[in-house]
């Protein structure tokens, strides 16, 4: 029994007026307004299945670097789906056979941490431009500073 699952594709670059024209000839889209990040809903038997049915779909016709699934499974986890180069490939199937592991669970442990590197790097830049702020203001200042700011931003509903 086939489902639909909303996909979230994500491109290495802007795609082109032309490019979204060809992509709508084979799927319906919403694009956000840089042209980098589109939303679809691909019918598949499973998420995977979906996934990969989109990216033979539009492979040659966007500048694809990651389709996911926009809605988290049962245990939480959204699924990628990752073209690698030829030589990227390589190692990782290098790495794996070394460890004992298949490839993929390999390339979700360098995800993994590298997200987990990046939001550590974040709050360090986060944590450092607050520091700087506290030489020149008071905690009070720089506090009712950040709430002004977040309560004019409009959050997603």
């Amino acid at each position: 029994m086939t489902h639909q699952y909303a996909v979230e594709i994500v491109l290495t670059r802007p795609a082109t007026v032309r490019e979204l024209h060809q992509a709508r000839h084979q799927v319906t889209f919403a694009a956000n307004a840089e042209r980098t990040r589109l939303m679809t809903m691909q019918r598949g038997k499973s998420p995977g299945r979906a996934l990969h049915r989109l990216r033979h779909r539009l492979d040659t016709v966007l500048p694809i670097d990651v389709l996911t699934t926009h809605y988290p499974d049962r245990q939480g986890h959204v699924l990628l789906n990752v073209a690698l180069s030829r030589r990227a490939d390589a190692q990782i199937r290098e790495e794996a056979a070394a460890l004992g592991q298949r490839a993929g669970d390999v390339l979700a442990e360098r995800i993994t941490a590298y997200l987990a590197h990046e939001q550590l790097q974040r709050r360090h830049r986060l944590e450092s431009q607050i520091q700087r702020l506290l030489t020149h203001h008071t905690p009070e200042e720089v506090l009712a500073c950040a709430a002004g700011c977040l309560l004019q931003v409009r959050l997603p509903r």
